[in-house]
């Protein structure tokens, strides 16, 4: 499938929440619980509060799909892209799935994934273009730093993550991402 067939499929089939790998395979994607609902609000949260503050770039939730160079087609569960970047889409590419490649991006593991597959697709972000990305793993308290041509920073029990390169400033706190209270 191209940009435009992927993009009609999933108008489609609005009840369906799926990405798109790189060889055109179509990858169903798990409804999040509560825990893992509330856990990627907060993170979306504060890094838009962040954001707003900041000024620099916008913030999207789990639901914008990005086309990426590689031509899959995937949404993390936040991410942060720098306006002046944001600027030279035009509005039909924004309303769409855009095509461009996120400056930073937030995975959050949920009971359904699986380690290796979601690391897997942490390398693919940075294979096709982000600067910076965070692997959390709330059930084991462990979150994982990616970025390019570097391997990956494994942090045990962090109370926050401190943000670099595009997201200098942002800072996580953890703590309601390890014990959420809902």
């Amino acid at each position: 499938m191209n940009a435009a067939q992927f993009y009609d499929f999933c108008a489609a089939h609005p009840d369906l929440r799926v990405e798109l790998t790189s060889t055109g395979e179509i990858v169903k994607m798990a409804p999040a619980g509560a825990e893992t609902g509330y856990r990627n609000n907060e993170i979306a949260r504060q890094l838009g509060n962040w954001a707003r503050r900041d000024g620099r770039g916008r913030v999207f939730d789990s639901n914008t799909e990005f086309l990426l160079p590689d031509g899959s087609a995937m949404s993390p569960d936040a991410s942060w892209v720098e306006r002046k970047r944001l600027a030279r889409l035009t509005r039909e590419q924004k309303r769409k799935f855009p095509p461009i490649v996120p400056d930073f991006v937030v995975e959050l593991t949920s009971p359904s994934d699986r380690l290796p597959r979601v690391r897997k697709k942490m390398e693919s972000w940075i294979a096709n273009g982000v600067k910076l990305a965070w692997l959390i793993d709330a059930d084991r308290r462990t979150a994982y730093t990616f970025r390019p041509s570097r391997q990956p920073e494994k942090l045990n029990a962090p109370p926050k993550l401190k943000g670099e390169g595009p997201v200098a400033g942002f800072v996580l706190d953890l703590a309601e991402i390890w014990d959420p209270d809902i």
